[in-house]
């Protein structure tokens, strides 16, 4: 088998006699710094003992490298760890950000109103009471009350289950319509990108309330008889109309809208059990998602949900306007 030219410069560098070595097909795997040649001998020890070399130096910062892939070692995030070391911005070492794209919100993003689209075709009527019947079950689960009449516990039961659902829409649009685009072999215009952060973000409303809340085993029973019902429903529907779940999520958001208002509503009442959530600290991982001050309580973090709730209203409500194949608006 004859070397390839990288790996011939690679064992130059290195100082090793190609005569020495029975070299298998190389495997090329590309990292921030180039290629990564990585020839495996069958016997390492009889490569390198009959031409021993001095120690081997500091590589230079452009060189090819033998060596395993950072992705195979131990620690696959040494090399951008080392890289985070050498950073000068202590604001990012500390706060890094892995998520995708979403809102961060000025203090007057954060007045939302509650809105509601007006039925005008059969599509509406139906997420319409779809939605209501599922908002009347809910309620009936969870034991809601708009007259402030709620426990802690209850609160944060009908929070949790409701992101459990909500987080299930973007996910599964977002993968149907990574799907199509391959089945079609075209472009998707813009969609997957916007529904995929709708999924996280609702994912990461879950993941903040999960701090103040841990689920017993008749609740996560109860998430899973769910998820596995609505992913299923959902996934069919989208398959028949995309236009109709879209709307259908648009109103189930105007619902998520409404509960977040009430949560607030509550939280400034001296007679609701969630009255001490006022003063209660945000969890660390809202205060990095949303970039909250550090002296953050509860009640900014209602607020900033609030705001992605009617965030997700809006957008669905437009994706539901439009034809599948338009370029997506945001």
């Amino acid at each position: 088998m004859v070397p390839s030219r990288p790996l011939l410069n690679a064992c130059r560098a290195a100082k090793l006699p190609l005569a020495s070595l029975q070299f298998q097909p190389i495997q090329l795997l590309h990292t921030t710094r180039g290629v990564w040649v990585h020839p495996t001998p069958l016997d390492k020890a009889e490569a390198v003992a009959p031409h021993p070399h001095p120690a081997s130096k500091e590589p230079e910062a452009h060189s090819t490298h033998i060596g395993t892939h950072p992705k195979l070692s131990g620690d696959p995030n040494s090399p951008w760890r080392e890289l985070e070391k050498k950073s000068d911005d202590k604001e990012t070492q500390q706060r890094r950000d892995y998520v995708l794209r979403h809102p961060v919100y000025l203090p007057e993003e954060l007045q939302v109103d509650q809105t509601h689209r007006e039925l005008q075709t059969v599509r509406d009527r139906l997420a319409y009471t779809l939605v209501q019947v599922m908002r009347r079950g809910f309620d009936t689960a969870t034991k809601y009350s708009d007259v402030g009449d709620m426990t802690e516990k209850q609160w944060l039961n009908r929070i949790v289950f409701l992101e459990t659902v909500a987080g299930v829409p973007g996910m599964v649009a977002a993968m149907q319509r990574h799907l199509r685009s391959l089945r079609l072999l075209r472009r998707d215009n813009g969609w997957v990108h916007t529904l995929l952060e709708e999924a996280e973000n609702e994912r990461m409303h879950l993941l903040t309330f999960m701090k103040m809340k841990q689920p017993s085993i008749p609740f996560r029973a109860m998430v899973l008889l769910t998820q596995g019902v609505f992913f299923n429903l959902f996934f069919a529907s989208y398959m028949l109309s995309p236009r109709t779940c879209h709307r259908f999520v648009g109103y189930l958001e105007e619902e998520a809208v409404h509960t977040y208002t009430s949560c607030l509503r509550d939280m400034e009442s001296p007679e609701s059990s969630i009255y001490h959530w006022r003063n209660k600290p945000a969890p660390d991982i809202a205060k990095e998602y949303w970039k909250l001050d550090d002296n953050a309580t509860m009640v900014d973090v209602i607020k900033v949900v609030r705001a992605d709730e009617a965030e997700h209203r809006d957008v669905n409500h437009t994706l539901a306007s439009i034809k599948p194949d338009d370029p997506n608006p945001f």
